[in-house]
């Protein structure tokens, strides 16, 4: 811890003068921590799509999961999945979700991407407790005396829905919990439509796939393996096994069509730089359609997508591009597979297309009221830090007016995923200079790399209140890195 600590001054050191922190820390956050289960085989699992909730009321619930062949994984769900059941609305419409927890410890629930009044966003003390009659109930980190809105056995979350299409998805979001709660199954989509983008020929039923990219380790007895309390994986953790929509290294098989992708990095602390192998003849393998927030204003073409964590792409791959029967793997360039298309069956007529124009809601921000800075960097005793300072719940560190456009300037010492609670952003600049080719759009979460600076617009609207900034780099966020920001009234 001391080492670490010391590191962390250097890297500020480092940063002031204009040097690069990865000289002195890894390139990549986080720890491999190995399974003791034997792997399985890529490409055994066939992929499956997560069900569309049917009602309004989510249970959390630990059950049983085949994972790994021969094995069962006991895991916290919601509705006995992993994912949890995909919960769709519609922009404009206000929705309900009733979350009941049968879980054997306290849980919160956020929508992550949401813009959702302070009541209903998930801050980290407002606790749903368990049912009466659930085995447990054990307190982490004294939250006994750290509770905020607390309800027993249920909570109804109210969500107005005044945004755009977009692909969200909610989580746990348990103060000095998180990153335990969502490593054990508590993840799901929530997907927003609106009439903008359904008038849109973009691919749909079928060949709209949400694919939620999770990496785990497992005991030899196929339980996720998670080293709690462990100062080696403060930096993060990283699984042996890739999972998605909760399977390792699935296979789905496709027409020679175009598909829309959409991407979701749910790991705890693992980074993704996702390629199709082989790349389709002439490149250009991925055609991103939208961000955290919904659709860009035009598309923009990728050979490589790079996800932090909870980072959202939206992107079609046209498998028609390649010869039927083709195998064509998405790969992690930097750890290997992750999934494999089957290009299955002769070519038939697509009716989809990507036009070259998708939003027209996706303008600047005018000129900003107020800017602001927050570094993101680690303390003597070796917590995450936000402006110097441990998490403390109802300590603002901004205090936003309702209407207005400030600029949010992040600074990091080391890599962090930040992501900011109500309103989606536009980034600005990186480094004094233009954005990354992956900050498009409106966003909510932006990857901050060793010794950056990230500038980003936002307004604050409709909503008053307590929300949050911190890194999704969920032991980060667990080690207190966080902090609360206070929307007032319009002058």
């Amino acid at each position: 811890m001391k080492r670490r600590a010391v590191l962390g001054a250097g890297a500020a050191a480092l940063g002031a003068a204009g040097l690069g922190w990865s000289l002195l820390t890894p390139k990549r956050p986080g720890k491999l921590l190995h399974s003791r289960a034997p792997l399985p085989r890529p490409f055994e699992a066939r992929l499956t799509i997560p069900p569309v909730l049917s009602g309004e009321e989510i249970t959390q619930r630990e059950a049983e999961l085949s994972i790994l062949p021969g094995l069962t994984t006991r895991a916290w769900t919601y509705n006995g999945s992993f994912p949890g059941p995909t919960v769709v609305t519609r922009s404009g419409r206000a929705a309900t979700v009733t979350h009941r927890n049968q879980l054997p410890e306290p849980v919160v629930v956020h929508l992550h991407g949401g813009h959702t009044p302070a009541g209903s966003d998930g801050y980290p003390i407002d606790l749903i407790m368990p049912e009466a009659g659930a085995a447990g109930g054990a307190m982490h980190h004294d939250m006994a005396t750290m509770t905020g809105d607390m309800t027993v056995g249920s909570r109804t979350y109210r969500y107005p829905m005044q945004q755009r299409a977009a692909t969200l998805w909610y989580h746990d979001h348990r103060m000095g919990f998180t990153g335990p709660a969502v490593y054990r199954g508590l993840a799901g989509f929530h997907l927003v439509r609106d009439d903008e983008e359904d008038a849109l020929p973009l691919p749909t039923g079928d060949r709209e796939l949400p694919l939620m990219i999770t990496d785990r380790a497992f005991e030899a007895d196929g339980s996720f393996r998670y080293p709690s309390g462990d100062s080696e994986y403060m930096n993060g953790i990283l699984g042996d096994v890739i999972l998605v929509n909760g399977l390792p290294w699935p296979v789905h098989e496709v027409d020679p069509a175009r598909y829309r992708l959409r991407l979701l990095n749910a790991s705890n602390a693992r980074r993704y730089r996702l390629e199709l192998d082989p790349q389709p003849p002439g490149g250009n393998a991925f055609i991103q359609i939208g961000s955290d927030g919904g659709l860009l204003a035009r598309p923009i073409v990728h050979d490589t997508l790079e996800l932090a964590p909870a980072e959202r792409f939206d992107v079609v791959v046209d498998f028609a591009r390649y010869k039927p029967g083709a195998e064509v793997r998405l790969i992690d360039r930097d750890n290997g597979n992750v999934m494999r298309f089957d290009v299955k069956g002769p070519k038939s007529k697509d009716p989809s297309v990507v036009p070259p124009v998708l939003s027209t809601t996706a303008e600047p921000l005018p000129p900003p009221k107020r800017s602001r800075t927050f570094r993101f960097g680690q303390g003597r005793d070796g917590t995450w830090r936000i402006n110097d300072l441990d998490y403390r719940p109802g300590r603002a560190l901004a205090r936003p007016r309702l209407g207005e456009v400030e600029h949010w300037r992040f600074v990091t010492d080391f890599h962090h995923p930040i992501h900011l609670h109500l309103n989606h952003f536009q980034v600005i600049s990186r480094n004094a200079n233009e954005p990354g080719p992956y900050d498009h759009g409106w966003k909510d979460t932006v990857d901050l790399r060793a010794s950056e600076a990230v500038e980003i617009a936002v307004r604050f609207t409709d909503y008053t209140g307590t929300f949050m900034l911190h890194c999704h780099n969920l032991e980060h966020e667990d080690m207190a890195m966080m902090a609360d920001f206070v929307v007032e009234g319009a002058p």
